[in-house]
């Protein structure tokens, strides 16, 4: 039964973990890396400790932690939460570019 609890925690925090390196912190950092060693920690231990009790479990773990994901990305996504992270100022300023026939001198100038 520990292996069972062990196993929902570490998916848990696998799924937490990616979520937080997709929406959160930038780049591909430690977040993600632990996010995905914990999602295949769970999946390992389903398949050699759980199949003790269902000989199914590591299929359902992987299962369910590709679905998790999935969901959880959905669900972040559609919610309020992308747009008050999301940047909407719009940049009003130009660039002058020259003409054919003018010189990039000729601009600074003016």
């Amino acid at each position: 039964m520990t292996y069972l609890i062990l196993t929902i925690i570490l998916v848990l925090f696998g799924v937490g973990l990616l979520l937080a390196e997709m929406f959160l912190l930038p780049g591909f950092g430690i977040a993600g890396i632990f996010g995905l060693l914990s999602l295949a920690g769970a999946v390992v231990l389903a398949y050699l400790k759980l199949t003790a009790m269902w000989a199914w479990a590591g299929h359902v773990t992987l299962a369910a932690c590709v679905l998790l994901c999935a969901i959880a990305v959905y669900v972040f996504v559609k919610s309020k939460a992308m747009d008050k992270m999301a940047l909407d100022t719009k940049i009003e300023g130009g660039v002058d570019m020259p003409s054919a026939g003018k010189h990039m001198e000729d601009l600074q100038n003016n």
